[in-house]
């Protein structure tokens, strides 16, 4: 009873203050597509604001997503706000937290919740596999805060990879805000035209050592070959590497929701057109493993998001795959 009128009255007070918020979005709608024209990653911005709500309604520690949040180029200061301000005024005048900004995320996980509820699974991956593993790679790291919330005597060497513009400007930003980012050994590459893998060798991975790969809100961006060239390359590596990772199937490309409909326009308007999605034909979680396998990696842990039969596909999921036998070294032993 006191869950649902405190739930009652955290929506009567966004409601009246709704005028308010409404402004603040379109403040910042109007910067986030400047934003992805300057070469920015817009839907970056996504993850980094979940994880920003999370902290400041108390359910995940985050100083750093907090901190880089308030200072991004891409996030307007009024905007912010004006958005967030009366979302957190009502939370503490009722001390309700909506579903969005739980943690751990609980129940069923429709698609506008996405990028909140895999900040749990993939937070999970990092406290299972990082004391088994020598690297720590973000890929596509965007606006990611893991690698600063790690202990100060970790000695997991970590490294992110991502475009070379979205990664100076997250270097600049941390600087700005005073987060010692030395832990981290950047390197700048696009997943379409570089060899990311030569790049992070050359920056110091050692191919041999075990290694936690991150790639969160990724692979749909990419094209089909891409996915799969990475996809590769992570085989590569040494026996009992381990890469997380997020996807859309075909569902999400094709469908002819409203909601799918305008999440592709919203993307390609960004300049980031959805592009990759695993076979959605059920049981996707099968499409899934024959993808793996034929790049090299066996499915280790899955969630099927969405519905998963002939007549309501699945329109996504979060995966962990491990590197059972390295490719190079079959090669090698061929």
């Amino acid at each position: 009873m006191r869950t649902r009128v405190s739930r009652v009255g955290f929506y009567l007070l966004c409601t009246l203050m709704s005028p308010v918020i409404l402004a603040g979005y379109l403040v910042w709608v109007g910067k986030l597509f400047a934003a992805g024209r300057s070469g920015v990653s817009a839907t970056a911005q996504g993850p980094l604001s979940a994880r920003f709500s999370e902290h400041n309604f108390g359910t995940r520690q985050d100083d750093a997503a907090d901190r880089l949040m308030r200072r991004l180029p891409g996030v307007p200061p009024l905007g912010l706000r004006l958005t967030t301000g009366p979302v957190l005024i009502a939370h503490r005048l009722t001390g309700y937290v909506p579903r969005a900004f739980r943690y751990p995320f609980e129940g069923d996980v429709a698609p506008q919740y996405e990028a909140s509820a895999r900040i749990w699974f993939f937070d999970a991956a990092v406290d299972r596999y990082l004391p088994e593993v020598a690297q720590f790679v973000l890929l596509g790291a965007g606006f990611d805060t893991r690698a600063y919330r790690l202990p100060s005597d970790t000695r997991v060497r970590v490294f992110e990879v991502d475009s070379p513009h979205t990664q100076m400007v997250k270097r600049e930003t941390l600087q700005k805000v005073g987060i010692d980012s030395s832990v981290v050994t950047f390197v700048a590459a696009d997943f379409e035209k570089d060899d990311w893998l030569a790049s992070l060798s050359a920056a110091g991975f050692v191919l041999h050592d075990r290694t936690l790969f991150l790639w969160e809100g990724v692979t749909m961006y990419l094209a089909r070959e891409a996915v799969e060239d990475s996809l590769r390359k992570i085989a590569s590596t040494a026996q009992g590497s381990v890469v997380a990772f997020d996807y859309f199937t075909t569902e999400a490309l094709e469908s002819r929701a409203l909601y799918w409909r305008f999440g592709r326009a919203a993307t390609r308007s960004t300049g980031e057109k959805l592009k990759f999605g695993v076979d959605s034909t059920p049981p996707s979680r099968d499409r899934l493993v024959e993808l793996l396998r034929s790049c090299g990696l066996s499915l280790a842990d899955q969630r099927t998001l969405g519905d998963d039969t002939p007549t309501r596909r699945a329109w996504g999921g979060f995966a962990i795959a491990t590197v059972e036998k390295s490719s190079a070294y079959l090669r090698a032993t061929a």
